[in-house]
């Protein structure tokens, strides 16, 4: 199984004994609602913290991962900062074709097995059975870090109705190390290893639909599509993010151009970022983006921009705008 994942191009591999997972992490964000607007994290938890209510008859997870390197560039003047990850291909896209490798690859071996793969978009909790398969640990800013990659890594699974030989769980090594937890602009990492998504910059610059609550906005400095703040601080990713998978390596600059950003047209968005993980922010959220970005860095060659984006229908356009404005003409403290 290894090989065969190594084979398709996959960076880390390890197996986990199926079973439930221990509900205590996952509840103690839902009983918070730190989960934010990502309701399925409440309406799939039973299938989430068990795999075998998603695949019938799953014996082993087989946990994966692959590396990227987007570089450690910080954003350029009159830029918007792009997360590390996100400066390449869709993910999505790049391990899915690896996924299908892999399936493949089994079949040829077991043709009977059935195998269920999955890349971040399937109810299956992959940073916990990458801890259980030996990859690594979930470090106190919620992130997987390997020893050997740090935490610039993106995860997979392929659930399988085969027994295969378990690797050890990862040991935490952490430590006493607590450096990403002040390193958070907002604040969004209140005690190890929660992370509160209604504070996290990347959870509302992505997956947020509408406005941005002024707590993160006034503290996002220049990122404007994710954020690395609390990886870049971990000590076990000094030196890390060399190797990557080549479709991952970085195909635009670590930041977007505040002033295309908030005069982006829907053509402009489907032509620039169709096939890349900024698509996932939508028009809508990538313009309102740009707006937050140039009021809390204080980009005032973009005001006429904003001026017109005041009276935008977009989700949470208009709000971002009027913020940006007011705090660009030193209404906001």
């Amino acid at each position: 199984m290894k090989q065969a994942a190594h084979a398709a191009g996959f960076h880390l591999a390890g197996v986990a004994r199926a079973g439930p997972l221990d509900p205590g992490p996952l509840d103690r964000v839902l009983s918070l609602g730190a989960e934010a607007d990502m309701a399925w994290l409440r309406t799939q938890r039973d299938v989430r913290l068990d795999p075998r209510l998603l695949l019938p008859g799953c014996r082993s997870v087989v946990a994966l991962a692959v590396a990227h390197d987007g570089g450690a560039q910080a954003a350029e003047p009159g830029g918007a900062a792009v997360a590390r990850y996100a400066r390449g291909r869709d993910y999505h896209t790049v391990i899915k074709k690896k996924l299908k490798g892999l399936v493949g690859a089994i079949h040829g071996r077991d043709p009977e097995a059935r195998a269920l793969p999955s890349v971040d978009v399937g109810p299956v909790m992959e940073k916990v059975w990458a801890q259980r398969a030996g990859l690594g640990w979930i470090g106190k800013n919620g992130c997987l870090i390997t020893t050997g990659l740090g935490s610039w890594v993106l995860l997979a699974v392929v659930l399988l109705d085969r027994e295969l030989v378990p690797d050890e769980p990862h040991p935490e090594r952490c430590g006493d190390c607590e450096a990403c937890i002040p390193a958070c602009p907002t604040g969004a990492i209140p005690e190890p290893g929660l992370v509160d998504a209604r504070l996290c910059i990347s959870f509302q610059t992505i997956e947020r639909r509408g406005a941005v609550p002024e707590t993160v906005a006034g503290r996002m400095g220049r990122w404007g599509f994710g954020c690395d703040d609390c990886q870049t601080a971990c000590p076990w990713n000094r030196g890390k993010g060399s190797e990557s998978d080549p479709e991952l390596r970085p195909v635009r600059h670590p930041s977007l151009d505040l002033g295309e950003l908030v005069r982006l047209t829907p053509e402009e968005f489907r032509a620039r970022f169709h096939g890349t993980a900024l698509a996932r922010a939508g028009h809508a959220g990538l313009v309102r983006n740009g707006a937050l970005v140039a009021g809390a860095s204080g980009e005032v060659a973009v005001e006429p921009e904003l001026r017109n984006l005041a009276g935008s229908e977009l989700p949470g356009v208009a709000e971002a705008a009027r913020w940006a404005l007011d705090r660009l003409r030193g209404g906001y403290r």
